[in-house]
This record gives structure tokens, C-alpha cells and sequence, in this order.
């Protein structure tokens, strides 16, 4: 009988700069038998020679990917997994000592888990000690339907929810972090996790914004996206009949 092992998911895309450190912090904790998932999505810098050039067999590289889409890139790599238990990391963070061994430890009575944080700048400087603090983080899926704290880079999960959580919804008004902490909220339990477990890097280049949680949309634009997750929630909550839970 195959050893059960677990998955980490990274979605790349011209991540040179920081991939490395991201990767080693990765590879430093995760088991033998575990895999390193990464899906680069047409990255036209030297990421793919920095992940090629980091020999662990336990690197499984997927290039060649256009979709111009980290959610769509995401749910590819995500694909691609199969492993017990799945985490998600970005290629610019790092993961700090015991991250992985503490959120296997949750996962045995959570089907969620997601950890609090250190904001630091590029250099690794702090701007933040606590994300949680700084965000509001917690459960409720209204709450985070107006404005998430799921963010993917702190999150690690059981299959049954990715399972439950694919496909994605087919819009860029919810991101694929947000979809997965909604979807276990509503068939599951989550655990918010009051440890700080990475360094959540903010730079210019970072796919959320440098100055986290402020949104440049216009409040048009705002309900717009309130109105598709409203409905995208509400024919996942019909199709899995959630309304005869107990």
C-alpha cells in the first residue's frame, strides 16, 4: 500500500527574484514522499533555469502554460496534485520553521487551515507583525464575501475540499484562495490559525497589491463583483443540496 503523502501548489509567473528562497524554505520542511507542484504560466524571465536548477526530485515543473491567469494557473497546478493534504504557496514568500509540521498538526481536526502572518517588505524587513491584526482576518462567509482574508500563500487544505471546490467559478471576481476558504466554510470546518507562519513579502511586482487589502476598484466596480460571488455562492450551495445539512 502506497505511503499517503501531501502536496504544495505554487503558481509562477516571472518570479526570479524570490523563487528560490521561496522553494528552499519549501523543500526544508516538506517529508521525502511529499511533492512541490509548480505551474508557470508562460514566465519569459529566468524562473524556469532557477526551478530547474534546484535539484529535488520532489519538484514536479509544469511549463509551457498561457493562460495569463494566476486563478486559471492556480486551478491547473491545483489539478495536478495528489496529495492528502494541499498547501498553496506563492514564488515570493518564505516559509518560516514549523510552518508545515504545525498546520498538519490543525489539519488532523480542521478541513481548512489558514495561518496568520509577518508582512515584511522585499528585503524581509517587517511592516507588519501580525496579517490578522492588520486584515481582520476570520471566518464568515458574508464577511469574507465583502472583503476576504483568505489568502492563499497561508492556506493548506484536505482533498475533500478541493474536490468540493473544482471547478472554479469561470470569473476573475473571485480568486481562487477566496473560492476554496468559502467552500470549506460552507461544507466543512475552518480553523484560522493565530500563529505567524510565513513572511508575506510585499513588492511592486507581487500579484496583491504592495499596500494590502486597499482596493483602486470604484464601488460600481465593487458590486458588481458582491453580485457574481452572491450567485456563484448561492448555485454551489443548490448543487450540493448544503440546505439539507443538519
Amino acid at each position: 500500500m502506497e505511503t499517503p503523502f501531501n502536496s504544495v501548489c505554487m503558481a509562477t509567473f516571472n518570479g526570479e527574484r524570490f523563487i528560490e528562497a521561496q522553494i528552499t524554505s519549501i523543500l526544508s520542511q516538506i517529508a521525502p514522499n511529499d511533492e512541490l507542484i509548480i505551474a508557470d504560466d508562460g514566465s519569459t524571465d529566468q524562473t524556469i533555469a532557477v526551478i530547474k536548477s534546484i535539484k529535488d526530485s520532489r519538484i514536479k515543473l509544469f511549463k509551457g502554460n498561457n493562460f495569463k491567469d494566476p486563478i486559471k494557473n492556480f486551478q491547473f497546478a491545483l489539478k495536478q496534485t495528489s496529495g492528502v493534504n494541499i498547501f498553496l504557496s506563492d514564488q515570493d514568500d518564505v516559509w518560516l520553521d514549523n510552518k508545515y509540521a504545525l498546520m498538519l498538526k490543525q489539519l488532523e481536526n480542521y478541513d481548512l487551515v489558514i495561518s496568520d502572518s509577518q508582512i515584511v517588505n522585499e528585503a524581509l524587513e517587517p511592516l507588519y507583525p501580525s496579517f490578522f491584526d492588520y486584515f481582520n482576518s476570520g471566518k464568515g462567509v458574508i464577511k469574507n464575501m465583502m472583503k476576504s482574508s483568505y489568502y492563499g500563500s497561508c492556506m493548506a487544505f484536505r482533498r475533500s475540499v478541493l474536490i468540493s471546490a473544482l471547478p472554479f467559478p469561470d470569473t476573475k471576481e473571485i480568486g481562487h484562495d477566496l473560492w476554496i476558504g468559502l467552500v470549506a466554510e460552507l461544507t466543512g470546518k475552518v480553523c484560522f490559525y493565530k500563529k505567524q507562519l510565513i513572511l508575506y513579502r510585499r513588492h511592486e511586482h507581487a500579484f496583491t497589491p504592495v499596500n494590502v487589502g486597499k482596493s483602486k476598484r470604484t464601488k460600481m466596480q465593487m458590486l458588481r463583483g458582491r453580485i457574481i460571488m452572491i450567485k456563484e455562492v448561492a448555485k454551489f450551495i443548490i448543487f450540493k443540496n448544503l440546505w439539507k445539512k443538519d
